[in-house]
């Protein structure tokens, strides 16, 4: 009995780990803020393909999404086109190139801006590899390389969306506490 389930609780572990490697694709975080707020964006890009390294990363802004500033990037340089000049300028693409990340590592950027409606915002981000094939990061949600998107909303209300997190988190630790359990408490005794 207690084989089966510490054989069972490790196959749930794998099954978790292994699909969310299966799932990576490029994505910008958060995935729901405010809009017409200035805030912290993130935009990761998993090296997926086997010895090889990503080496440059452009991302195309959609309209109304409005990047103020950049965070640097280390081993990386940043080509920003703009329409318009000075306190006008509209970041339309950035293009970072001349990394080196490796399989199974992701490409980290970080900038600061501000949605300008309450919308969902599509992201086109085209990865280029070390042999320089190229991977669009453009399609629906559904394909294998989906476009990362945020949804902006005017206000992040209501207690249940908390209540929701908290209870995931909740169960995220009772499930890891559970597997301990088990796998500690194996051989310890007999069941009656």
């Amino acid at each position: 009995m207690k084989r089966r389930l510490v054989t069972g609780a490790l196959a749930t572990v794998a099954a978790l780990v292994f699909t969310s490697v299966a799932w990576a694709h490029a994505e910008i975080s958060p995935t729901v803020v405010l809009s017409k707020h200035l805030q912290e964006f993130g935009l990761l890009v998993p090296t997926e393909k086997a010895n090889l390294t990503t080496t440059s990363v452009e991302l195309t802004v959609p309209s109304g999404f409005a990047i103020d500033s950049f965070v640097p990037a280390p081993g990386w340089k940043r080509m920003v086109q703009t329409k318009g000049s000075g306190d006008q300028a509209i970041v339309q693409k950035v293009t970072w190139s001349g990394g080196n990340v490796p399989t199974g590592e992701d490409s980290a950027f970080h900038f600061l801006a501000s949605p300008n409606s309450s919308k969902t915002y599509d992201f086109n981000v085209r990865q280029t590899y070390s042999d320089g094939s190229i991977v669009d990061w453009s399609g629906p949600e559904s394909s294998d390389t989906p476009a990362p998107t945020i949804e902006a909303k005017s206000s992040l209300g209501g207690s249940s969306s908390i209540l929701g997190i908290v209870a995931l988190a909740v169960a995220g630790v009772a499930l890891l506490v559970a597997i301990v359990g088990v796998v500690a408490g194996s051989g310890k005794r007999a069941l009656a």
